[in-house]
């Protein structure tokens, strides 16, 4: 690193990753707020956290609140070039995997929520009690877990028991011990998110079916849940452009470290942090009862604070 820096201009290579740092602090912090305060939300109206919509959604921002934490503790990890043992590392980062594809999976599940609520209303009632929505949660993490154990099993065929022993920087390359792996991995995620995009694209063309011959207050509410499924697509859309990063990272020539980092410190921004930072905006914001509920919960905060002083 050092001869690198000192061919660019260390200093000010130095200086310009620690304002990107502090950045993603922010936002970072920023975002968890946020989430925070969508969960106390969640928790304060019956209405919430026994409506399937709603569990799904506060699904999604405890595992975007997990990544976002996650993501942030492993980039100041690797920027103070901080060593931990091997083992512990690979728990954080099967962790990571698994909470990475929590997200997009929990998205398509909402998104064929809202086909059955337009498409089926007859039947959502049914479909979408409470007890289908728990076994829909464990059929998520059951979903979920599959590329995490594809990893994990390459992996431990791949090394010896005193890998484990050793310490590194930890990062999420250190499974890929041969080329094949990063291949496997890239075409599990790929063909998940093949899946999803069939799926939201097939409640797409049937809520706007539905939309065309609806009338009144059901042609309102069906034109919302295409606007929410249009949304879930282009989140969907980010998480996928990340799968491709690294193929994108290493085209760039690697004597260029100014402008790899910043494709890096793009990239990351973009397709990590961003679709993390959509749900709020989509159901948080866009949901009249929601938002509602975020303003009662503000008040109630500010009215707190100003009795205690």
């Amino acid at each position: 690193m050092s001869d690198n820096n000192s061919l660019i201009g260390g200093e000010s290579l130095q200086q310009q990753i620690s304002y990107r740092v502090i950045i993603v602090q922010l936002l970072v912090m920023i975002f968890l707020c946020i989430n925070f305060l969508l969960i106390l939300t969640f928790f304060q109206k019956e209405c919430f956290y026994t409506t399937t919509r709603y569990i799904l959604f506060a699904v999604t921002l405890l595992s975007d609140s997990f990544i976002l934490l996650m993501s942030d503790i492993l980039l100041i990890l690797h920027y103070f070039q901080i060593p931990m043992h091997v083992w512990l590392c690979i728990i954080i980062c099967i962790l990571s995997i698994l909470y990475d594809t929590i997200t997009p999976v929990t998205l398509t599940t909402m998104t064929l929520e809202r086909y059955v609520a337009i498409c089926m209303p007859l039947r959502h009632g049914e479909l979408c009690s409470i007890h289908n929505t728990v076994r829909c949660i464990l059929i998520i993490h059951s979903l979920s877990s599959v590329p995490c154990i594809v990893v994990l099993s390459t992996f431990v065929a791949s090394v010896s028991l005193s890998f484990y022993e050793q310490h590194s920087v930890c990062t999420l390359e250190i499974f890929l011990v041969h080329r094949w792996q990063k291949h496997l991995r890239s075409a599990v995620h790929q063909f998940y998110f093949l899946i999803m995009c069939i799926t939201i694209v097939f409640s797409y063309v049937q809520i706007l079916n539905v939309a065309k011959i609806a009338s009144g207050e059901n042609k309102k509410s069906t034109w919302k849940g295409l606007r929410t499924v249009i949304l879930h697509a282009f989140q969907l859309l980010l998480c996928l452009i990340q799968l491709w990063c690294p193929f994108i990272e290493a085209a760039v020539p690697q004597i260029n470290v100014r402008f790899f980092n910043t494709v890096r410190y793009f990239n990351y921004i973009m397709f990590s942090l961003a679709p993390r930072c959509l749900s709020p905006l989509i159901y948080g914001l866009r949901d009249e009862k929601f938002f509602h509920a975020i303003k009662n919960v503000c008040f109630g905060l500010c009215t707190n604070k100003h009795l205690e002083r």
